[in-house]
Formats: C-alpha cells, structure tokens, sequence
C-alpha cells in the first residue's frame, strides 16, 4: 500500500476530531493568507483558489475564508509568513518533503530538525530528496462510486495520465497544468470527489514494515501536527495488512 496516498487518508479520518478541525483551519488561513498577497481575486490567482477550496473541503467558515483573504490583501492586519521547503530522511531511508509557512524559520528550524531525530530521522539540505518526487494533479474517488472502467472514461480525455488503485479509493493524477479540467470531468459526470489537490507524488517508494512502518508513521503523525508544516509529502509503501495491524 502505497504510504503517500493512505497517509493522506490517515489524515482526513484524524481531522474529523475538533481539536485537529482547528488546527487544520488555522493551516488553511495561513495559506490563504500568503496566497492572497499576490491578489485576492481566485479567479485570477490560482494559488489563492487551491487554497480556498481546501478550507473549504475543511468546512471552514465562510467569513473566517473571507477575513484570511483581507489579511493577505492587506485589508487587515496580519503576521508575516514565509514559505519554505524542508528535506529530510526518516527511519529506512524514506525521503520526506514539508511545506512550511512560518512567521520565525529561526523557531522552526531547530524544533522540525529535533523531531526528525526523535522519531530516528535527519533533517537533510535542499534538493536531498525533492529530485524522487513529482508535481502532479491529484483527485481521490470512493471505489464505491465509480468503476474503473467508468473512471477511466469519463477522465481521460480531460487529462488524466494514469488511474490507481489506492485502498478502496481510485487515485486520479495528471499534470498540474491538466488538474482544473480533470476535476472538472469528474465532478460533470456525477462522480463523488474526496479530494483533490496538486501534489508531490514519489516517483518510486520504499518499503517499510514493522518498527521501521511504525516509526515513520509517528514522524509523520509529529511532523503533520507542528503548526507551522502545510504538507507533509514521502515516498513509504507498507503491505496492507500490517497497515491494518497498524491502524488497529
């Protein structure tokens, strides 16, 4: 099972909690936030429209989407965030990317690099792992309401590249540049979306199993809370039944 796509399912099923509902929300503002100051207009700005639709697949409200747009505007007051990426390494070699957005890098590079090495990781230098993943358009369909053969059809014309199987959901990629019209396909042909997003996907991954599985899925799990980290990105496979011990 590739890591990468259950992790993001991982994700979702964890963000139902209240707790992770705000603190995902505070994330999205931030994005929205940088987004913003290059216009506020989602019909022009197509940063500013990814990151308005994953509030909204958040269920964030409204007026707090609204507010964030102002800070970035410069119609309210804001903090200062600057984007940047990390690499590093987990337990079994597996490469790991971040994007962050912080108000102080002199804060958070020292707390990101500590817990790669609590969880068996190193924080490595730019570029030492971003060449095993690429950009990619990415929609997640339910199995349940779709065939493959259906799926297929009804995307490939729009863009798709390649249609996968990812643990009782269809995995959709395409170029970046291809992502608007193929979820746009999707969503025309009365298809449920659970997500949908430009990404990193690995180009090839690395399998873990046992405490190698276990430890990176808590480096992940740690990284993915820190405030500061957008997305968490990596290249793992587990079998899918000790993935299941694992969730268990």
């Amino acid at each position: 099972m590739a890591g990468h796509s259950r992790w993001a399912n991982i994700r979702h099923k964890k963000a139902k909690s209240d707790a992770r509902r705000g603190k995902l929300w505070s994330k999205c503002a931030r994005a929205i936030i940088v987004a913003a100051k290059n216009g506020g207009d989602p019909a022009t700005n197509l940063t500013l429209r990814y990151a308005i639709e994953d509030a909204k697949a958040a269920n964030m409200p409204k007026d707090t989407i609204a507010n964030a747009i102002k800070k970035g505007t410069g119609e309210l007051a804001s903090e200062s965030f600057e984007s940047i990426v990390y690499e590093g390494y987990g337990p079994h070699g597996v490469a790991i990317m971040l994007e962050i957005l912080t108000d102080n890098r002199n804060r958070t590079a020292p707390e990101i690099k500590k817990l790669f090495e609590k969880y068996g990781g190193n924080l490595g230098t730019t570029g030492c792992v971003s060449y095993a993943f690429q950009q990619r358009g990415q929609v997640m369909v339910p199995k349940q309401a779709v065939g493959e053969d259906a799926l297929m059809a009804a995307v490939l014309d729009a863009g798709a590249q390649d249609v996968l199987d990812a643990d009782g959901s269809w995995q959709v990629l395409c170029e970046p540049a291809d992502f608007e019209s193929v979820r746009h396909a999707v969503e025309a042909a009365g298809i449920s979306i659970e997500s949908a997003e430009v990404t990193m996907v690995p180009m090839s991954t690395v399998m873990c199993t046992g405490e190698d599985a276990r430890r990176v899925l808590a480096l992940l799990d740690a990284l993915e809370e820190h405030d500061d980290v957008q997305k968490v990105y990596s290249n793992f496979e587990v079998p899918e039944e000790e993935m299941a011990r694992l969730e268990a």
